[in-house]
């Protein structure tokens, strides 16, 4: 499973001779919005850090392995919403607050975002083939 899709020119259109040439559009900085399995994961790692417990304290409670827990907390892994309830219940935390402070970990995220960061610009151009790669 990919994590980001990106779209590509495959090849352009010939141009017509006459076609006034249109002209190049200054490059924005890319930056890709966080996924949300990165910032659970972030989320998750703070909580179980706060209580000063290991991966494999957590991870038994909530009945899973401490390599998947890794792997979530990494971002690696996309966690059920039962999983996530369950890890929540084993942290102490209801699924709602969980979720509530991923949420406002994005917000913050977004906000620290350069604005031109956060639009999306236009990177296709009369003529392209495009193709989705996964």
């Amino acid at each position: 499973m990919a994590e980001h899709a990106n779209v590509y020119p495959l090849r352009r259109e010939p141009r017509r001779e006459r076609e006034p040439q249109p002209e190049p559009r200054p490059r924005q900085p890319q930056t890709q919005e966080p996924l949300w399995r990165e910032v659970l994961g972030r989320r998750l790692r703070a909580l179980r850090q706060e209580q000063q417990e290991t991966l494999a304290e957590t991870a038994a409670r909530a009945g899973i392995s401490p390599q998947y827990l890794s792997e979530v907390e990494r971002g690696r892994k996309e966690p059920s919403s039962e999983m996530i309830a369950a890890l929540a219940g084993a942290l102490g935390i209801t699924l709602i607050d969980l979720t509530e402070q991923v949420a406002g970990d994005l917000r913050r995220q977004q906000a620290r975002a350069p604005r031109a960061a956060r639009t999306r610009p236009d990177r296709t151009r009369p003529g392209d083939i495009l193709a989705l790669a996964a």
